[in-house]
């Protein structure tokens, strides 16, 4: 249960780092806010 709980969190802030819809993240594209993402999980 708590590991679904962690994978489902993991998805989401993956998620949220692809898509760059925000002013600062737009810029820089698909993989900078991505990776800033997977750092915040890790």
């Amino acid at each position: 249960m708590v590991m679904g709980l962690i994978l489902l969190i993991i998805l989401v802030l993956l998620l949220l780092g692809v898509v760059p819809r925000w002013p600062h993240s737009r810029s820089w594209g698909y993989g900078p806010s991505g990776g800033i993402g997977l750092l915040l999980v890790l």
